[in-house]
Order: structure tokens, then sequence, then C-alpha cells
């Protein structure tokens, strides 16, 4: 068991220097990454298709990264915003790492990119655990995946910097307890910005780029306890 625990704490040390000279790389370059997760239809390819396509149209340079255990059917959706979007195929891994989103960077991405969106793989448990280099991570449940989510992906949501509600059109036939869900989030994760949002209906459209482009041009975002705790 302990050295198990040992090679765990191994690869997320090396994980952790890759994500920061991917961040000081980016940065330097005038990229801001923002870390997408989710579980599996939580609506978070609509809403990231949605906030390409607002970019777009705002004039701001955006792309993203996708990854998926298998097919590409989410980067031909978000590539329908027009912006640059490219596949990560995981071969049955469950997340991202640092050093894999760096080699899938490497000669695409281009050079006037203000933000790289990066859609993790559908999973609230091993993403959460890896840093991307980014300098937003933002965390998406659904009306329909209850209200005590928070509670039982603590970790994901604990390290949240954006929280956002999504499919809100549905909330009633859901019988979602938006109250409950926000008492769950601040239980794990004080303070933290809880978002609502709905790609059918419109409702918080335009808040995850306003959110991303406020981290670009250095306002402060959320600290997490948790995140303290682990410096």
């Amino acid at each position: 068991m302990c050295r198990a625990v040992d090679l765990q704490r191994a690869v997320l040390a090396k994980n952790e220097a890759a994500a920061q000279i991917l961040r000081t790389e980016l940065t330097s370059r005038g990229t801001t990454v923002v870390n997408l997760l989710s579980s599996p239809g939580s609506g978070k390819t609509a809403l990231l298709e949605r906030e390409l396509r607002l970019a777009g149209e705002r004039g701001v340079a955006a792309a993203a990264l996708t990854a998926d255990l298998a097919t590409e059917n989410d980067a031909r959706r978000l590539a329908r915003s027009g912006a640059p979007v490219k596949q990560v195929l995981t071969d049955g891994l469950c997340h991202l790492e640092a050093d894999m989103v760096a080699r899938h960077l490497h000669d695409w991405l281009p050079e006037s990119t203000r933000l790289l969106f990066v859609e993790n793989v559908g999973n609230l448990v091993c993403p959460a655990g890896y840093d991307l280099g980014e300098s937003l991570r933002v965390v998406l449940a659904s009306v329909t995946e209850g209200e005590d989510k928070p509670l039982k992906y603590p970790t994901a949501f604990g390290l949240a910097q954006l929280v956002i509600v999504t499919k809100t059109d549905m909330a009633d036939a859901a019988e979602f307890d938006e109250t409950a869900f926000r008492a769950h989030v601040e239980q794990v994760n004080p303070g933290v910005e809880v978002v609502l949002s709905s790609v059918r209906d419109g409702r918080g459209a335009g808040v995850l780029l306003d959110r991303a482009l406020a981290a670009t041009e250095g306002n402060q975002v959320h600290t997490p306890v948790m995140a303290r705790a682990g410096a």
C-alpha cells in the first residue's frame, strides 16, 4: 500500500511540474488555459460550442482541445463554432495529463490564441487530481445529476474555481433543488461562484467566456480552500 501511495505521489508531482512549465510557456505567449471537468452527459460540449461561437462573434481568438476515450464526435460538434479544435483520444485513460496536453498543442495551437478551452474526459474522479496548466478550472453539473453531486465528488468540486449548473431549462422536471445544491457546493468549496446555464434557452450565455477573459487580464480567480491546504 505504501509503495502504491508513493508511486501515485510521484506521478502527481511529475504532472505538477509539467503543468507549471506548460502554464509558464502559454502565459508568456498570451494564452490562458481553461480546464472543463464534468460527468458524461452534463452538457459540457454543448455549452463549450456556444461559448466558442460567442468568442468568435466578439473577436476573441479561442481554441479547444477535447478529450474522449473514443470517437471524434465532440471535436466535430465543437468545430461548428468556427474555432480551431483538436481531438485527443486517450485510448482508455480516464483523464488528461499536462504532458499529453503539451504534446497535442505542439505545432497545432495558433499563435494568436488568447483562450484555450480543454474539455477533459467525462469523469469527476481521475481528472480532479491533474493540473493541466490551467489558469481557470471549471466544474459543470446538470440539474439531472442531483443536488448532492458536490458531496459525492468533493475533490472535483472542492478544487473548482467556477461551478456551472447546466440544463436549467429542465430544473422543474428534474425537481432540482438549487438552494440545496448551492449549500453543498459551499460546504466543500466556500466562496466559489455558481452560475446557472441552459444552452436551450440561452441562460448564462457568455458567462464562461467572461470569466475566462477576466483570467487572461490578470483578475484574481477564486482560490479554493482545498488548493490552499495542498499548497
